[in-house]
């Protein structure tokens, strides 16, 4: 990304990971032609993808015409189709992907947690709902795939044994690829909804997976308090820059003003009224004052939380809208009352994508996912 002044008193992105793009605006898609939406959704494209390719894709399979093209073909013969060995060649050998249980890495163990996925849930259907993309063949396409998963427990899981019920949740996947391989993923599952749908209690399991998770420094009690601001400075509030709209300094600011400062009012500035959100374990939210509630829930219980933006990217222009990917992450300390009990006062680390319709300058519609089955293992275990 360009440097982005406004970010002096925020912590910076990650610019080193292989995620960040770090070639300006000039690499994001100004409208909507190669989209979900203009091939019909994934049943359209699945019958009929194409011959013809829309875009450059130096190294890639002939097969796929472009990226959304690749994306949603290699998800649906892998996962639906059971074709499980072509992650050997869509995947890096040295690939990583960090999900809930922290980072998985190289090809290998993608397979292994792709056999006991499926195996637990056999008649897994993975529907692609929407694909946010930027890039190219040179810098590596970079997509935030939102995706509805639905199946039936009737196979053994990590949680247990089948229990036969059926399961609907909503999972975003941020991949970064680079002839025909898949070298980088963050994906984000809504890992509390599937366990509460399967029917088990939730504080209990995150505490027993907790509690076999290997301690790290994180752990700890000796922490110091997150930085939000530098020295004895004030968190600055951003305001709305004039000229034209930059979508960017948009979300940065409207991040930063809303999180870090702690002023809710911006919610009003930056999202519409009618606002739809979804959220973790199946938070669904309708208007800004329901939004502004959430906040509030969250900042209470950690009330020295820092969030930070590691990676944006965007497609779409002023008239036709904006669709926009910003994977965030998040450190705090449980100090107030809330959903996840009374205070324990541990330290909690966790991270999310956050996926956002923009248009004439307000959010309309928002999909955050965030780890929040590991938070809560965090909190709970012994």
């Amino acid at each position: 990304m360009a440097d982005d002044p406004t970010q002096s008193t925020t912590p910076r992105s990650h610019g080193s990971e292989p995620s960040a793009i770090a070639h300006g605006a000039d690499i994001m898609p100004s409208d909507h032609a190669i989209s979900l939406g203009a091939k019909g959704g994934t049943d359209t494209l699945l019958r009929n993808p194409g011959t013809q390719r829309q875009q450059p894709m130096r190294g890639f399979e002939a097969t796929y015409v472009d990226i959304i093209d690749y994306i949603v073909r290699i998800t649906h013969r892998i996962w639906e189709e059971k074709d499980i060995g072509y992650i050997y060649d869509t995947y890096r050998h040295n690939s990583h992907v960090y999900d809930d249980f922290g980072l998985q890495y190289g090809r290998d163990k993608i397979v292994a947690d792709t056999v006991h996925t499926i195996n637990a849930f056999p008649d897994i259907r993975l529907f692609a709902d929407e694909i946010i993309w930027a890039g190219d063949e040179h810098v590596g396409f970079h997509t935030s795939h939102r995706t509805l998963i639905c199946g039936h427990n009737t196979g053994f899981s990590q949680y247990g044994p089948p229990t036969g019920v059926k399961v609907s949740l909503w999972c975003i996947a941020n991949c970064v690829a680079l002839e025909n391989e898949i070298f980088a993923e963050w994906v984000i599952y809504d890992t509390a909804s599937l366990i509460h749908q399967l029917g088990f209690d939730l504080r209990k399991m995150a505490r027993k997976l907790g509690n076999r998770q290997t301690r790290t420094s994180l752990d700890d009690a000796r922490f110091g308090e997150p930085e939000r601001l530098d020295g004895q400075g004030k968190p600055r509030y951003l305001a709305t820059p004039g000229g034209s709209f930059d979508v960017e300094e948009f979300v940065r600011r409207t991040f930063h003003n809303i999180w870090n400062r702690r002023s809710l009012r911006e919610v009003r500035c930056a999202y519409d009224q009618s606002l739809l959100f979804h959220g973790s374990t199946g938070r669904v939210l309708y208007g800004r004052g329901d939004y502004q509630s959430f906040v509030l829930s969250m900042l209470a219980m950690f009330p020295d939380a820092m969030l930070q933006v590691d990676d944006i990217y965007w497609m779409g222009n002023d008239d036709d809208g904006y669709k926009v990917s910003v994977r965030w992450s998040l450190q705090g300390t449980h100090r107030g009352n809330g959903i996840y009990g009374a205070p324990s006062g541990k330290r909690v680390t966790m991270w999310g994508i956050t996926q956002q319709e923009i248009h004439q300058g307000r959010v309309q519609k928002e999909w955050m996912l965030f780890n929040e089955f590991a938070v809560m293992q965090q909190i709970y275990r012994d």
